[in-house]
């Protein structure tokens, strides 16, 4: 009798939402019956209005794409919030699970969201749910991870997934209930026997996003992982599953690819650029090799000195400090000047005085004088990225003595202000001076050149910075042109990134997917900065930059064959 009571209430839940909701939150009994009841409860009256998103209309600092938008309603209406997005790369699933986040939200649906990622995209992650949705995570970047109360106290959080499997805080993660738990890259859940999967499964939640453009990598069994995720036990057992879809001695053939393509329909969707429509313009990238002035090249080598003098002694700085410093030293002197001033307690007396002495003799670099050069002859508009807001300074003072138009946008800067400098970008001046954010959630389309003055280590953020201008909506060939100290750290990166994988003809995305395939857990930053303190000279740097560029290479044709693989077995059937 109570059952027939709760169906008919919800029923009749378009008319009396409020006293339902309240009966069933009220009712202590049937605990896991009511809460089934009550979730479908609320997917009914989801329904109710999903022709239209009601988050839209608050997402003014993106641009929203039709496919983006119903793979959004589809999720909530078709998948009820447990879903594979598997879109090809560069397409926009971090975009999409935003709007189903902000959507479910605005109805009041969820309250407790957890984002699980690799540790490279934490902050990634945070910056576009931040920029795009106006939702401030907390991230274990930034957070004291040592209190594991911050998994009780947070509603929104943004994890590295290294960090949440960790003894230290495995537990913790998972005694908390979260409505809704998004995990991209689930490639690294495809065994069952890995903690990474063994986290998300024993998660209380009660919807789940699954990120990836390949969620299969290498045999059929680990789409059977993924699926008992999203709904555990339908699929029974691995051995009933591997008798009904996978082919004898072949885990990597279906035996029934229609069956398996009736089940995939169930609980994916992927979105191809055949599929949608999307076509973007070339991209041709140079590399700028400057030849460091004497003072300059003294300056970074006793930098480098420094670095590999004091890595393995961490009394006096820390490895993220000196890492910083040799940054710096490739970005601009007057970048490193201001590091100095700040750590001058920090380093040796003569040491701190020597360097700072080298600097002020300085009238300008070699660097920025191609830069000069480069703006000058170049037409129509261009950005010019910089990490340091000393450089910044330094390039805006070249760029107004050279009688040079600009604009600048910075991180610190209002809304109001940064709409008003891609304005006046767009209509006035042909050069926009940029920080790392720069246009951010903004249409600069109309620019098709990017100048990076300096060069993030972290591949994925000179994708960004790239994405910037090189999207859906630009009509016209994309030029970059990276500047780099010759003999700096840098100059081996862009050996490796350019000469090895041709990470400028890439599609934005795909630098991530390959840096997923290199073997352990280190960062790229990590093992190029490994390399470079544990080298004693030129031979022994181009040996261990060689060696990483043929690992690359590896996880770069592994990636390629595992997108092969799925795009014929999942083609263009599962999309919107």
């Amino acid at each position: 009798m109570r059952q027939l009571e709760y169906q008919l209430d919800v029923s009749l839940s378009f008319k009396y939402p409020e006293e339902v909701l309240e009966r069933i939150a009220r009712d202590k009994a049937e605990e896991r019956h009511l809460y089934d009841l009550k979730l479908d409860f609320c997917h009914l009256s989801l329904l109710r209005g999903l022709d239209e998103l009601l988050c839209l209309e608050t997402l003014r600092n993106i641009e929203k794409y039709w496919y983006q938008i119903e793979t959004a309603k589809k999720v909530i209406r078709d998948f009820k919030g447990r879903v594979i997005l598997a879109d090809e790369v560069g397409l926009g699933k971090t975009i999409e699970a935003g709007i189903v986040i902000k959507e479910y939200l605005m109805r009041g649906m969820i309250q407790k969201v957890l984002i699980l990622t690799p540790p490279s995209l934490v902050s990634q992650w945070r910056e576009e749910m931040l920029t795009k949705f106006n939702l401030e995570f907390v991230s274990t970047d930034q957070a004291d991870i040592k209190d594991n109360s911050l998994w009780e106290r947070e509603k929104f959080i943004i994890s590295s997934i290294n960090v949440a499997k960790s003894p230290s805080h495995f537990n913790d993660v998972i005694k908390n209930e979260y409505d809704l738990v998004v995990v991209d890259e689930v490639h690294h859940l495809k065994s069952r026997n890995s903690l990474n999967w063994k986290l998300v499964n024993a998660l209380k939640k009660r919807f789940i996003l699954l990120i990836s453009a390949t969620p299969v990598q290498n045999n059929l069994v680990e789409l059977f992982n993924l699926i008992t995720l999203l709904k555990p036990g339908v699929l029974k057992t691995e051995s009933k599953f591997k008798r009904e879809y996978v082919k004898r001695g072949d885990p990597r053939t279906p035996a029934n690819k229609d069956r398996l393509r009736e089940l995939m329909r169930e609980v994916m969707i992927r979105n191809t650029r055949s599929l949608v429509d999307v076509k973007l313009p070339k991209r041709f990238a140079s590399t700028i090799l400057v030849t460091p002035s004497e003072l300059e090249q003294e300056i970074y080598q006793r930098v480098s000195h420094l670095v590999r003098g004091g890595w393995g002694d961490s009394r006096r700085l820390t490895k993220v400090v000196l890492s910083n410093l040799l940054r710096e030293a490739g970005s601009s002197p007057y970048a490193l000047e201001r590091s100095l001033l700040k750590l001058d307690g920090s380093l040796h007396p003569s040491t701190s005085s020597e360097l700072l002495g080298l600097i002020h003799k300085l009238n300008a670099t070699e660097k920025g004088l191609r830069l000069l050069e480069l703006v000058t002859k170049g037409k129509g508009k261009k950005i010019i990225f910089t990490r340091y807001l000393r450089t910044m300074e330094y390039v805006a003072h070249l760029l107004t003595r050279a009688g040079l138009g600009f604009v600048e946008f910075k991180g610190d800067m209002s809304s109001a202000q940064k709409d008003e400098a891609i304005d006046s970008f767009r209509n006035e001046v042909d050069t926009l001076l940029s920080m790392e954010s720069g246009g951010e959630g903004r249409n600069i389309q109309f620019c098709n050149t990017m100048i990076n003055y300096d060069l993030p280590w972290n591949p994925m953020r000179i994708e960004q910075r790239i994405g910037r201008i090189h999207r859906i909506g630009q009509t016209r060939d994309v030029f970059v042109f990276n500047l780099c100290l010759k003999g700096s750290i840098e100059e081996y990166i862009l050996e490796v990134l350019d000469k090895k994988i041709n990470m400028f003809e890439l599609v934005i995305g795909e630098v991530d997917a390959i840096l997923g395939n290199l073997a352990g857990e280190a960062s790229f930053e990590d093992i190029v900065m490994d390399i470079w303190v544990k080298s004693q000279d030129e031979e022994e740097l181009r040996q261990g930059f060689d060696k990483l560029g043929e690992e690359m290479l590896r996880a770069k044709g592994g990636y390629e064959e595992t997108r092969e693989w799925d795009d014929i077995l999942f083609s263009d059937d599962f999309g919107i």
